[in-house]
C-alpha cells in the first residue's frame, strides 16, 4: 500500500514547477490526519548555487508556524510536524525565502498556502434543547410556526455542515401521526393539512414533538443531535372588526388609538395596509392607531387590512379588514370659479339670453347641507329712476341672464355674487364671486377696396415668377380688431391661377404677385377681379360693390436673343497653318432657330475670317507673327437674320503650338461617302494621301487625327486601321443628316497634309442603308406626259361613243319614216 505522504508528494510537485515567476503554491492537508510525522507536502525550487545561505521560513501576521512547519534543507521539502485542526485554523499563509547571514535575500519569496481540508468531526447543536410554543386555532397548513435552528463547526458549505430536520416521534398520537410536518432543510414546523382539520374542529393538545438534525445532508452517515418541543394549542382570537367612526379635523394627542386585534399563537409581528394609503399604524401588540388629523373631503373612507405573519412574512390565516368612515363638517366655504378673463357679450343681445352660470364648489360631503350653496346679487343694482336691470340672477342655479335693460357696444360691467352653503341658513359659509362682462361690437359692415379700378400694369413677358405686380388696400370699419380680419382671392380672370395673393392677417394691404410665366402669344392681356371678405360672418347688410377690384394687366412681348451650342470656343493650331485652313464651326443651340448673321468683331492680325451664313472659322492668312505657346483672342457675334436687334455674342481663343518641321499640311480633297443615322456598324476608311512620294515605303505609318474643332472632335471618332488606313465614324448615336466636310490631319516623316473628308449622313432604311431619292429613269414618260396621254384616250374614247348613239338614232328615226303596208308580214310556221 502507497504511503499516505508520498501520495501527498506526487500531487504536490507539479504544482511546484518553475514559472517565469514565483506564483503562489497551494497545498491542502487533511484534518486531524492519523499517520507519521513529519508529513512532506511540496518540494521548493530551491537554486543549488546559494547552498551558502538559509533558509528563512514565517507566515502572516497572526499565524504561528514556529515548530508546526519547517523546511528540509537537504530536500527543499516543506513539510507539517503535527496534525492540524481546521476548527482551529483552516489555512496557514507562508512565505518561504533564502538568505545571507546579513539578511540579502538571495531567493524568493515563495508563497505557500496551506489549506486544511475538513473532515466531519463535529456534532451539530441545536439553539435549545426544549422548544416551547403556542399554536392557535385557524392557523394555515404549511405556514411555519417555529423555526428551529442548529450549528455545526464543520466548514460551511461542504457536506460536513449540511444539516437535515426530521421529526422523530409525536405524542400524543392522536387523532393522527403525522399533524405536524418539518421541512428538512429550513427546520421550519407548520401544521399538515391533516392537522390543520383536526385542530379546527376541536381543541386538542399539548403535544411533544422529538426532532433530530443530522449532517452529511441526505447520506444515511453522520453526526446527530435531538431536542424537544412543547407545542400548546390554543383558542383563536382573530376576530372581525367592526366599522371606526373618525370625525375630520379631530382635535387629540397622536397617535390615537383606534382598535386592536390580537393573535393567540406565538412568534407573530403585525402587519398593516391601507387602502388608499393613509395615516395609520399597527404595533407589535395588534394596536391600531390614527397618527394624524383626517380630512373628509380628501378621503372620506378607508380600508385597513392587518396580518398575523411569522419571521418570513407569511400570513398564519387570512387578514382582518377594517373600515374607517371620516365623518364630514362644515368645514369649507363654497369656491367660486376662477374669474379669468372677462365675459364678451354682443351688443342688441336679447333679453335672457345667459351670460354665466356660476358652480360655486364646496367640498363638503356632497348631498349634505353643508355643501347646499345658493346665491345672492350684490352688484350692480338697478339704477334709480329706470326700470329693470341689467342683469338677473337665479338663486338656485347660479345662472346669470340679461335683464330687459339695453346695452350698448363698449360698456363694462363687474357682477358680484355671493355664494352661501347651509342652504343661506344662519352659520353658513360664503364666499364672493366676481364676473367681468364687456359688451362687445358686432361684425355690421363688409371691408371695401379704397379702390376698385386699377389702370393697367405693363409687364415684360419674360417677367420672373414671385415678382410684386401691384398692391391693393382695403378697409373695415367695425371697431373689434377680430372684425377687421380680412381675406382675399382673384374671384375672375385667373383660370391658370398665374397670378397670386399674399397678405398678412392683420393687415389691409394685399399683393398680387406673378407665380407662372408669361405668354405674349397665350395671353397679350389678363384682367383680375380681385375680392375682399371679412373673415369673421358677417352681421347685417351684403358686401357692396366696394368688395371688389379689378386689375388689368398687358403682356409685352420679348422676343430671345440667339444662343448658340458653346458658350466659348477654344481651338489648338500649329503657328506653320496655311490660309484657309478649317478651324471650327459655330452652330446655333437649336438647328430649327431661325437663321444667324456671324462676323468677327476684334481681329486685330486679320489672322481669321467667319462665313457669315455657316458659321465656318478660317484662316483668313499666314499665321506670321504667332509664337507657340501664345493665345489669340476674338470675338464672334452671331444676329438673327429675321431681328437684327436681337444678337449674342462668344470668345473664341486660339491656341498656337509649335510648327512641325516637315513642309505645311497640303489640303486634299477626299471623295464623299455615305453614312448613316442613327448610328450603324459602319464607318469610312481613310487613307494616306496620294501625292506623297514615299506612299510605298511601309517602314514608317502614317498618324491621323481630327482636326482642330470642338464640334468635329465630338461628333466623330478616328481609329487606327493599319500604318497606312485609319476609320471614320460616328461618335454621336444622332447626327444631322446632311454633307459633312471631316478635316483630317496625316502626318509621316515630318510631312503633314489635311484631308478635307466629305461625308453625306442620311436616314437608314430598314437594310440599314441609306435611303436615296429616286430619279427618272430614262425614256420613261413623266408626270406630264402621263396626265396628257390619259386626258388624251378619255377623250378619244367620248368621240367615239358619241358617234355610235348618233349612228342608232338616225337609225330608229328611218324606220319609223317608211308606211305600214311596206312592211313585211312574218311568215307563219
Amino acid at each position: 500500500m502507497v504511503p499516505a505522504w508520498l501520495w501527498l508528494l506526487c500531487l504536490s510537485v507539479p504544482q511546484a514547477l518553475p514559472e517565469a515567476q514565483l506564483a503562489e503554491l497551494y497545498v491542502e492537508v487533511p484534518e486531524n490526519y492519523g499517520g507519521n510525522f513529519p508529513l512532506y507536502l511540496t518540494k521548493l525550487l530551491l537554486p543549488r548555487e546559494e547552498a551558502e545561505g538559509q533558509i528563512v521560513l514565517s507566515g502572516n501576521s497572526g499565524t504561528t508556524v514556529e515548530g508546526l512547519f519547517a523546511v528540509d534543507p537537504e530536500s527543499g521539502f516543506l513539510l507539517v510536524t503535527r496534525a492540524l485542526d481546521r476548527e482551529e485554523q483552516a489555512e496557514y499563509r507562508l512565505q518561504v525565502t533564502l538568505e545571507t547571514e546579513e539578511g540579502r535575500v538571495l531567493w524568493g519569496p515563495q508563497l505557500v498556502l496551506v489549506h486544511v481540508k475538513d473532515e466531519n468531526d463535529q456534532v451539530p447543536h441545536f439553539s435549545q434543547a426544549i422548544y416551547r410554543v403556542h399554536l392557535s386555532q385557524g392557523t394555515r397548513p404549511g405556514i411555519p410556526f417555529l423555526f428551529l435552528e442548529a450549528s455545526d463547526g464543520d466548514e460551511p458549505g461542504t457536506a460536513n455542515s449540511d444539516l437535515r430536520f426530521h421529526i422523530l416521534s409525536q405524542a400524543p398520537a392522536q387523532p393522527s401521526p403525522d399533524l405536524f410536518q418539518l421541512e428538512p432543510r429550513l427546520g421550519a414546523l407548520a401544521l399538515s393539512p391533516k392537522g390543520s382539520t383536526s385542530l379546527d374542529q376541536a381543541l386538542e393538545g399539548p403535544y411533544q414533538l422529538l426532532v433530530q438534525v443530522k449532517d452529511m445532508g441526505d447520506q444515511v452517515s453522520g453526526h446527530q443531535a435531538t431536542a424537544i418541543i412543547d407545542v400548546s394549542i390554543v383558542e383563536s382570537t382573530w376576530l372581525p372588526l367592526g366599522p371606526v367612526h373618525l370625525a375630520e379635523n379631530l382635535k387629540v394627542s397622536y397617535p390615537h388609538q383606534i382598535a386592536q386585534v390580537h393573535w393567540s399563537g406565538g412568534n407573530v409581528h403585525y402587519h398593516l395596509e391601507s387602502q388608499p394609503p393613509g395615516p395609520f399604524d399597527v404595533d407589535a401588540e395588534g394596536k391600531l392607531y390614527v397618527t394624524g388629523e383626517l380630512d373628509q373631503e380628501a378621503q372620506a373612507e378607508y380600508l385597513l387590512q392587518v396580518r398575523a405573519q411569522n419571521t418570513h412574512g407569511e400570513d398564519y390565516t387570512e387578514a382582518l379588514q377594517l373600515q374607517v368612515v371620516v365623518m364630514d363638517e362644515n368645514d369649507n366655504a363654497p369656491v367660486c370659479p376662477s374669474s379669468g378673463t372677462s365675459i364678451s357679450i354682443p351688443e342688441l343681445s336679447s333679453p335672457g339670453t345667459e351670460v354665466t352660470r356660476l358652480l360655486a364648489e364646496d367640498l363638503d360631503a356632497p348631498g349634505s347641507p353643508n355643501s347646499h350653496v345658493v346665491y345672492r346679487l350684490l352688484n350692480p343694482e338697478p339704477e334709480e329712476g329706470t326700470e329693470g336691470s341689467s342683469f338677473e340672477l337665479d338663486s338656485t342655479s347660479g345662472s346669470v341672464t340679461l335683464g330687459p335693460r339695453p346695452l350698448h357696444a363698449g360698456q363694462n360691467f363687474l357682477i358680484q355674487v355671493l355664494a352661501v352653503d347651509l342652504g343661506g341658513a344662519e352659520g353658513g359659509l360664503s364666499s364672493m364671486c366676481e364676473v367681468a362682462v364687456t359688451i362687445t361690437d358686432i361684425n355690421d359692415h363688409a371691408p371695401e377696396f379704397i379702390t376698385s379700378q386699377i389702370e393697367p400694369i405693363s409687364l415684360p413677358e419674360d417677367t420672373k415668377p414671385g415678382t410684386l405686380v401691384a398692391t391693393l388696400m382695403a378697409t373695415d370699419a367695425d371697431l373689434e380688431p377680430a372684425f377687421r380680419l380680412m381675406d382675399f382671392a382673384i374671384e375672375a380672370g385667373n383660370m391658370d391661377r398665374t397670378f397670386g395673393l399674399d397678405w398678412e392677417p392683420d393687415s389691409g394691404h394685399v399683393h398680387l404677385r406673378l407665380l407662372k410665366n408669361l405668354s405674349y402669344e397665350a395671353a397679350p392681356s389678363h384682367k383680375l377681379v380681385v375680392v375682399v371678405r371679412s373673415v369673421a360672418e358677417l352681421v347685417g347688410p351684403s358686401p357692396g360693390p366696394g368688395a371688389t377690384a379689378t386689375v388689368t394687366l398687358l403682356v409685352e412681348r420679348v422676343v430671345p436673343p440667339p444662343k448658340l451650342d458653346q458658350e466659348s470656343y477654344e481651338a489648338s493650331v500649329p503657328v506653320s497653318t496655311p490660309a484657309g485652313a478649317l478651324l471650327l464651326t459655330i452652330q446655333p443651340s437649336d438647328p430649327m432657330s431661325n437663321p444667324l448673321r456671324f462676323s468677327l468683331v476684334n481681329d486685330s492680325e486679320g489672322w481669321l475670317c467667319i462665313k457669315e451664313v455657316s458659321g465656318e472659322v478660317h484662316t483668313a492668312q499666314p499665321l506670321q507673327g504667332a509664337r507657340p505657346g501664345d493665345r489669340y483672342t476674338v470675338l464672334v457675334e452671331a444676329q438673327d437674320a429675321g431681328e437684327p436687334t436681337l444678337s449674342t455674342s462668344v470668345t473664341l481663343v486660339i491656341h498656337f503650338l509649335k510648327a512641325s518641321s516637315a513642309l505645311a499640311p497640303t489640303l486634299t480633297p477626299v471623295p464623299s461617302r455615305h453614312l448613316c443615322t442613327p448610328r450603324q456598324n459602319h464607318g469610312v476608311v481613310v487613307s494616306g494621301p496620294s501625292e506623297d512620294p514615299d506612299q510605298t515605303n511601309g517602314d514608317s505609318p502614317y498618324s491621323f487625327v481630327l482636326g482642330p474643332d470642338p464640334t468635329v472632335q465630338r461628333d466623330w471618332r478616328l481609329h487606327a486601321l493599319n500604318g497606312s488606313h485609319s476609320y471614320l465614324t460616328l461618335a454621336l448615336h444622332w447626327v444631322e443628316p446632311r454633307e459633312h466636310v471631316i478635316p483630317v490631319v496625316v502626318s509621316r516623316n515630318g510631312r503633314m497634309w489635311q484631308l478635307q473628308v466629305r461625308v453625306i449622313v442620311c436616314r437608314c432604311n430598314m437594310e440599314r442603308q441609306c435611303m436615296r431619292k429616286v430619279g427618272r429613269m430614262k425614256g420613261m414618260p413623266t408626270k406630264l406626259s402621263a396626265v396628257g396621254i390619259l386626258v388624251g384616250t378619255l377623250t378619244a374614247i367620248g368621240i367615239f361613243l358619241i358617234l355610235i348613239f348618233t349612228h342608232l338614232t338616225l337609225a330608229r328615226k328611218k324606220d319609223l319614216d317608211q308606211p305600214a303596208d311596206s312592211m313585211p308580214l312574218k311568215a307563219a310556221v
